[in-house]
């Protein structure tokens, strides 16, 4: 039985926001909701997030049906915040205790931790720092077994030469905690309420401390400043680039690609330089995706080549596409195979079939578009009325000429023919040509107007 507190209450001054400092992301997702996944992943039954400053939108971002909130209307500590939860624990669960601002901790190290739990032991992550200054020491007997830790600002001269370091993440006992937290005292530096004094409590009741760390530093690196955030993600991007390297994908640089949600690729898959992913993206066998794209909850069929710059939210395409450059896809657009959508093209609430091709300078929206259909450079399907939407159809083999306005509601039949520069308000049967144009007027012996 596994219960797990986020303590998430504290204020974060130095990130000198208006956001409460647990929201603010790390690869597109608030620091906190991190955590909580990470609790999920390790099997937590309950979830309990202590806030305090910014109550209100962390409940608001975090609501959940695994997840209750704690509040510690006065941030005292550690200690305190812990105390809070005391009467929703479970009297006979493990407990594990994370934080809110400590976004990358794996799983898998968590799991060791909490397996190094029982009746007679408490589990505490450690790590080894080059500069520990400012972090809490951990101190051990001459049998090598943690003893106490010891807070920077109450360390003396000895002490802080220890580069073990407490992270602040603990598994433990709640009967341990029920029976602990209660005589925790603020005589210290902070006159706060620690948590880590615990250890010696624990100590002291011959309950042993089962010690873990990480693979890396960064898995319980806490972020306080927008220096501290800036490094976290950038070491969260490496190891999603090398993920995707793993699987296959070829990355022309590593180091300049971001992915801001989840990202799954088949074989054969090129992402060149400064592309961002946000959401849920799929893209599938020998996909290219040329630099400067984003791309946010999409998915990409098969062999499609995305160009430069192109711009692409909640679309669906199928294989062989060829989009961009400048390209922008909006929520709703669907694709079938050998669509081609060319630069400086924008479609919304599209579904255009096999081998149509809007090559320039178009807008296509609140429309279906049969197969091989060419829409020429500059055709804008006029779809709002400035209240309403309306829709427009255009059949099998039709052919848009350039510079064309089709008013919505209208459809434009299988094979019919639109003129260039036309404005089309009533509907085009199959095979008719539609010309809705004013006159030319050819005026001879005309002169310029000339500056006075």
């Amino acid at each position: 039985m596994l219960d797990i507190l986020v303590l998430a209450a504290g204020k974060g001054t130095r990130m000198r926001s208006d956001l409460p400092k647990v929201l603010h992301p790390v690869g597109g997702k608030a620091l906190v909701q991190h955590v909580a996944d990470t609790a999920r992943a390790v099997g937590g039954e309950q979830i309990l997030i202590i806030v305090g400053h910014g109550a209100e939108k962390v409940q608001e971002k975090m609501a959940a049906p695994d997840v209750k909130f704690v509040l510690q209307a006065e941030q005292l500590g550690t200690g305190h915040a812990v105390q809070q939860a005391l009467p929703q624990l479970r009297n006979d669960a493990t407990v594990l205790i994370l934080y809110g601002d400590v976004p990358l901790t794996r799983a898998e190290t968590l799991q060791k931790l909490i397996a190094g739990v029982n009746d007679k032991q408490m589990g505490l992550l450690t790590v080894d720092l080059p500069d520990p200054t400012g972090y809490g020491r951990i101190v051990r007997d001459e049998k090598n077994a943690v003893v106490a830790i010891v807070e920077h600002k109450d360390a003396d001269d000895e002490q802080k030469k220890i580069r073990e370091i407490n992270t602040g993440i603990m598994a433990v006992k709640a009967a341990h905690l029920q029976k602990w937290l209660p005589q925790l005292k603020n005589n210290n530096a902070q006159g706060e309420y620690y948590l880590t004094d615990i250890i010696a409590m624990a100590k002291a009741d011959n309950i042993a401390i089962h010690v873990e760390q990480p693979n890396a530093v960064e898995e319980v690196e806490g972020i306080n400043n927008r220096q501290q955030q800036a490094a976290l993600e950038r070491f969260y991007q490496k190891q999603k680039a090398n993920e995707l390297m793993v699987a296959g994908v070829t990355l022309l640089d590593p180091s300049r690609i971001d992915v801001r949600g989840n990202l799954s690729a088949g074989r054969d898959v090129v992402i060149d330089v400064n592309c961002v992913f946000e959401g849920d993206v799929v893209l599938g066998d020998g996909v290219i995706i040329e630099p400067n794209c984003v791309i946010i909850n999409s998915k990409i069929g098969n062999n499609t080549r995305i160009k430069a710059y192109s711009h692409i939210e909640e679309a669906v395409m199928a294989a062989d596409c060829d989009i961009g450059p400048y390209a922008r896809l909006r929520p709703g657009t669907d694709l079938a195979d050998e669509v081609k959508i060319g630069n400086f093209v924008e479609t919304k609430k599209a579904v255009i079939a096999k081998g149509s091709k809007v090559n320039h300078l178009s807008y296509v929206g609140d429309a279906k578009v049969g197969s091989k259909v060419n829409v020429g450079a500059g055709t804008i399907t006029c779809n709002y009325d400035g209240v309403n939407k309306f829709k427009t159809e255009i059949g099998d083999n039709a052919f848009i000429g350039s510079n064309s306005a089709l008013i919505a509601p209208v459809k434009i039949g299988a094979g019919a023919t639109v003129g260039a520069g036309s404005v089309i308000t009533r509907d085009v049967e199959d095979a008719e040509l539609a010309v809705g144009r004013g006159k030319q007027r050819n005026i001879q012996g005309w002169e310029r107007p000339k500056k006075h």
